[in-house]
C-alpha cells in the first residue's frame, strides 16, 4: 500500500527523521492559509500523487505549462499554483498519458539546498535484510543512475539480529562525501529511517532528494512510504491512510474477493492458481511471442462466486486481447474453476479467445463442463500448449 508524501513525512517525523515544515491542503484558499502558518518568504507547492516525476511531469490541460511541483515567493503565488493543480490531471513518466487527477496539495517551507543526495531501505531478497541504499545523484531516477551510473550506487545490508548501529550510517556518509557535523545528522536520519522501515512494516521507504543544506542539516526534501500489504492487520491506523481513488480500480475489486491481482500492460490476461504458477504462465507467455496483462492468482480455495468476479476482472481491462486459465487442481476442484469460467463468461460479452488448461482434481469433470457449456472455448493439454494456443489465437483475431 503507497501514501502520499505528507502523509509519509508525518509518519517519519514522529520517528526523528528531519522533514520541513508543511501543511496539505484541499482548495487554494486552504493553501494560501497554509503558506500563512509557514515562515517564508519562499514556499514549495506539491501535487500529491501516487507517483514519481511530479516536477517534470505536465498538466494534461496545460502540457506546455509548469510541472506538478513550482516554487511560490508570496502567499498569492502559492494560491494560484493550487489553483492551476487542484481538480487538474498531472500526467508524468510513472502515471503513463492517463494521468492521475490532483486532488490536494501540499504546502512546504522553502528550503537552502547546498547538495541533493539520494537515500533509502528496502529489502534485499537476496540476502533477506534490510539494505539501505545511498547515492550522490539525487534527485534522479534510482533507476537511471543504476544504468548510467551503477557505481554511484552505495549499499550497506543491516543484520537483522544486530539491527542497525552508527558506523552503518558512517560508513555511507562518508562514501557521499559528508563532512563535519554533516555526519552525525546523517547518522541520526539514517538510524530514523530504519527504525520506521521496521516498525511500519514497511516495503520501501525513498528520500529523493535527500538534502544538505547550506547550515549543514539534512533533511528529506521528499518522501515515498509504500507498506507490506500483508502486515496491515497489524497497524489499523496505516490503513486509515489508503487513498483508493490512487488505486486501480480491478485491484480494488479484486480485493473485495480475496483476489491476488496485479495490473500489467500486456495483452494476455492470465487466471492461475497459485503464485509460483502464476509466474511460471507468465514467463511462458513472454517466451511465446506476447506479454501478460496481469498477475491474478485464484487461491487454493476459491468458490465459483470468486473464479466468476476473477473472469469479469481480467475482461474489465481495455487491454486483454485473449485470457488464458491455467489451474493445477489440488485444494482448488478442476470443476469449481470450469462453472466460475463457464457462469462468468455467459454474464459478460466474451469476444475474445479463451485458452483454458485444467489439470488435478476433478479434471476431466471440469472438461466436460467446458465442453457442454456451448461457449467458443479452446482447450490446452499442458502449458507449453496453452501458451502457444492463446499467443496464436490473438494474433488470428487481430
Amino acid at each position: 500500500m503507497n501514501i502520499h508524501e505528507y502523509q509519509a513525512k508525518d509518519l517519519l517525523k514522529r520517528y526523528g527523521v528531519a522533514v520541513l515544515d508543511g501543511h496539505v491542503a484541499w482548495t487554494p484558499d486552504e493553501a494560501a492559509a497554509a503558506a500563512g502558518k509557514l515562515p517564508g518568504p519562499v514556499y514549495v507547492v506539491k501535487s500529491q500523487i501516487h507517483a514519481g516525476g511530479r516536477g517534470a511531469g505536465r498538466f494534461a490541460d496545460d502540457p506546455n505549462g509548469k510541472g506538478g511541483v513550482r516554487i511560490a515567493k508570496s502567499i498569492d503565488e502559492v494560491r494560484a499554483a493550487a489553483a492551476a493543480m487542484i481538480g487538474h490531471t498531472l500526467v508524468t513518466k510513472q502515471t503513463g498519458p492517463a494521468g492521475r487527477r490532483v486532488s490536494r496539495v501540499y504546502v512546504e517551507a522553502g528550503c537552502d539546498i547546498a547538495r541533493e543526495l539520494y537515500l533509502s531501505l528496502l529489502i534485499d531478497r537476496a540476502t533477506s535484510r534490510v539494505t539501505i541504499m545511498a547515492s550522490t545523484e539525487g534527485g534522479m531516477e534510482i533507476e537511471e543512475v543504476a544504468e548510467h551510473h551503477p557505481e554511484k550506487i552505495l549499499r550497506v545490508a543491516v543484520d537483522p539480529a544486530a539491527g542497525i548501529w552508527p558506523f552503518h550510517g558512517r560508513r555511507l556518509a562518508f562514501a557521499l562525501g559528508l563532512t563535519g557535523k554533516q555526519v552525525s545528522a546523517f547518522v541520526k536520519f539514517v538510524t530514523a529511517m530504519y527504525t520506521a522501515f521496521v516498525d511500519l512494516d514497511c516495503g520501501i521507504v525513498e528520500v529523493n532528494p535527500l538534502v544538505v543544506t547550506g547550515a549543514g542539516e539534512v533533511v528529506a526534501l521528499d518522501a515515498k512510504v509504500s507498506f507490506d500489504d500483508n502486515a496491515l492487520y497489524r497497524h489499523p491506523d496505516l490503513e486509515k491512510l489508503r487513498d483508493e481513488a490512487e488505486e486501480d480500480p480491478k485491484e480494488l475489486e479484486a480485493a473485495k474477493y480475496s483476489l491476488n491481482y496485479v495490473a500489467l500492460d500486456g495483452q494476455i490476461g492470465c487466471m492461475v492458481n497459485g503464485a509460483g504458477l502464476a509466474m511460471a504462465t507468465m514467463d511462458i507467455i513472454k517466451l511465446y511471442g506476447s506479454s501478460p496483462a496481469n498477475f491474478l492468482d485464484v487461491g487454493g480455495g476459491a468458490t465459483k462466486e470468486r473464479v466468476t468476479a476473477a473472469f469479469k476482472i481480467i475482461l474489465s481491462d481495455p487491454n486483454v486481447e485473449g485470457i488464458l486459465v491455467n489451474i493445477f487442481g489440488g485444494i482448488m476442484r478442476c470443476d469449481v474453476i470450469a462453472e466460475g469460467v463457464v457462469s462468468a463468461a455467459r454474464e459478460v460479452s466474451l469476444n475474445v479467445p479463451l485458452v483454458v488448461r485444467l489439470e488435478g482434481t476433478n479434471v476431466q469433470l471440469g472438461k466436460d463442463i467446458l465442453a457442454k457449456s456451448g461457449l467458443p472455448i479452446i482447450s490446452a493439454d499442458n502449458l507449453a500448449d496453452a501458451a502457444e494456443k492463446v499467443v496464436k489465437a490473438v494474433k488470428e483475431a487481430a
